[in-house]
């Protein structure tokens, strides 16, 4: 079981999914959510949360003042909790909570999403290889918006994501234990 940490929802306990997923540590998400406040990311941010798990991350910001939150996970069980979250949310925050929960691999919803996407959060299982997390990213690009901020979490000891190959610039690097976030933003068209 988790919480989410902060905002209109500050407390509400989340459901985690069994097997095949690797939720976010309350500290990691501290201190996640900290930077993302002081870049003003999160408030009426149109929010993307890939690879979706209890739906922690993305919740985090509808409670935070999120605009809307899309939440993608293939698990059919994972699907079932991260709706029950976004129900425990929305009830927490008196039926404000503007989120859709959708049942597909990663880069089938982004054939078909709808940007543009003010704040992505991609948590890709810790064996997803490179070259399908820099797959992933090059198919996010069009869909964020010129000043989104994307949120990568993997294991510490994985390589970094190619950032370039997407069109994406470094903002921020830092290691929790075993986890790795890089936060990265559109690179300008007149770099």
């Amino acid at each position: 079981m988790t919480r989410i940490i902060a905002g209109g929802a500050r407390g509400a306990r989340l459901d985690v999914p069994g097997a095949g997923t690797r939720p976010t540590s309350d500290r990691v998400r501290e201190s996640l959510f900290g930077a993302l406040e002081a870049m003003d990311a999160i408030a009426g941010a149109r929010v993307l949360d890939l690879y979706a798990g209890s739906g922690a991350l993305g919740l985090e910001a509808m409670s935070r003042g999120a605009r809307s939150v899309d939440l993608v996970e293939i698990s059919r069980s994972a699907v079932g909790v991260v709706g029950r979250n976004a129900g425990v949310v929305a009830k927490a925050m008196g039926g404000a909570a503007a989120s859709k929960v959708h049942q597909s691999t990663v880069r089938a919803y982004l054939s078909r999403a709808q940007g543009p996407f003010d704040l992505v959060f991609t948590d890709p299982p810790y064996d997803l290889d490179d070259s399908a997390m820099t797959a992933d990213l090059i198919a996010l690009a069009p869909l964020l918006s010129t000043d989104a901020v994307v949120v990568i979490e993997r294991g510490k000891r994985a390589a970094p994501p190619d950032l370039d190959a997407a069109g994406l610039t470094l903002l921020r690097e830092k290691a929790y234990g075993d986890t790795r976030v890089w936060w990265a933003e559109p690179a300008s068209d007149d770099a």
